[in-house]
């Protein structure tokens, strides 16, 4: 997926301001696109792009419609939420990769973009474990125990992280016998 050794992240955000120093703390170390709404961002979402850093609330198309329709595309991109919005039980759902809570700082911003790249070329069920596990872990912090307790929607995505977790401790269980055989 990383061209010629070096990712591509494409910034979104209506606020250039923001979007900027996001691409300027990425600059030195992935090739950067800015787009500062969503039809530009979708203009400019291609197979070249590696990682897409998707602000949740934006005028105009807002960024669950952008990831959507990412998503509808087939694109294999990674995608990142990076939002000031509190994350309610609809994250379920989306199909993003990570999610960061604004303000998010520089070293965040990299450490997340990086473990992006490294998960595109996983197997499709490491990078969903890792999607759902993002989700998790957002709504154990901004969601308190009773609320967690009382969703459904909760249950059912911690129900589906543990069956990842079998079927890839199961793979690779047989992957390390297999190797042992040979």
């Amino acid at each position: 997926m990383v061209r010629g050794g070096v990712a591509t992240v494409l910034v979104v955000d209506d606020n250039e301001a923001v979007a900027d120093v996001y691409a300027s703390q990425l600059g030195e170390s992935y090739e950067v696109l800015t787009a500062y709404d969503g039809h530009t961002a979708l203009e400019l979402v291609t197979e070249d792009v590696d990682v897409v850093l998707l602000d949740r609330r934006m005028h105009g198309l807002s960024g669950q419609e952008v990831l959507e329709r990412i998503r509808k595309r087939d694109l294999t991109c990674g995608v990142v939420m990076v939002t000031a919005v509190d994350p309610g039980f609809d994250i379920v759902d989306m199909g993003f990769d990570d999610y960061l809570l604004k303000p998010v700082k520089g070293a965040e911003l990299q450490s997340v973009v990086a473990e992006t790249v490294n998960r595109l070329d996983k197997r499709t069920v490491v990078r969903e474990y890792h999607a759902l596990a993002a989700k998790v872990a957002t709504l154990r912090v901004e969601k308190n125990p009773a609320e967690l307790a009382e969703s459904d929607e909760y249950d059912e995505l911690v129900e589906r992280l543990d069956r990842l977790e079998a079927q890839i401790e199961a793979e690779e269980a047989e992957e390390a016998d297999a190797a042992v055989d040979d």
